[in-house]
């Protein structure tokens, strides 16, 4: 089917496939980076969740911050912004929690609406090219004065060319940055799920901590007795 097609001509007399050549190497340039970017990030939240809880059970938070530095998932930097705000308010730790879930997203998302963009106007380039082709075969139609297979075939031919190369761009852009956004909402999900998980955790031990201190006080042990009787 496409043997005896003059690639080079087409590219040569269709402005419009010129554009569209540019928008396929843009996209597939940003497509690409992103596939290395989520591939590096991809990390191990389950084992950063139960390497921080285990640390920070023994008591032990800048263990749990060191592991959760060591992810390069989104939950390491989530969790490590909770590690470090033991002793501030519960408002306060949500607070940073919630920056820093803004950050992560902010790097997840770079780059997306280039590829959202291409996937909604490489259609419309298209149509732009097979406008031009139809303007060019009835250009030719009427330079010659005959409407004959020959004179309209390369107008034509470059109207349905250029549709076809615009859809050929936006279909892998829309499939990709509907994956991307997906992954960017799963990612900032699990992250935010084992923050507060973790967070939980250290309030927990901080009331084990205050019990025991309370129970190792004979003072305190007094006082809890005479409120007792």
């Amino acid at each position: 089917m496409f043997e005896n097609f003059d690639w080079i001509q087409a590219m040569r007399n269709s402005p419009v496939m010129l554009v569209i050549l540019g928008c396929s190497v843009a996209t597939f340039g940003f497509a690409l980076e992103r596939l290395m970017y989520f591939w590096k990030r991809r990390g191990h939240p389950d084992q950063v969740l139960s390497g921080a809880l285990e640390r920070i059970r023994a008591g032990n938070l800048k263990e749990a911050a060191w592991v959760c530095t060591t992810s390069a998932h989104p939950v390491g930097a989530v969790a490590k912004t909770v590690i470090e705000s033991p002793h501030l308010p519960t408002e306060s730790v949500e607070e940073k929690m919630q920056i820093a879930l803004s950050e992560q997203k902010l790097q997840l998302e770079r780059h997306l609406g280039w590829l959202g963009t291409m996937g909604n106007t490489a259609p419309l380039i298209g149509l732009l090219g097979t406008v031009w082709g139809i303007m060019r075969a009835f250009h030719d139609m009427a330079r010659t004065g005959s409407a004959g297979p020959s004179v309209v075939a390369a107008g034509i031919a470059e109207a349905l060319f250029t549709t076809a190369a615009g859809l050929v761009v936006a279909v892998p852009a829309v499939m990709l940055y509907n994956h991307f956004v997906r992954r960017t909402q799963v990612m900032l999900t699990v992250s935010e799920n084992h923050a507060r998980t973790i967070r939980i955790a250290m309030e927990q031990e901080r009331v084990n901590q205050k019990a025991r201190g309370n129970a190792g006080d004979p003072a305190a042990r007094s006082t809890q007795m005479v409120e007792a009787a």
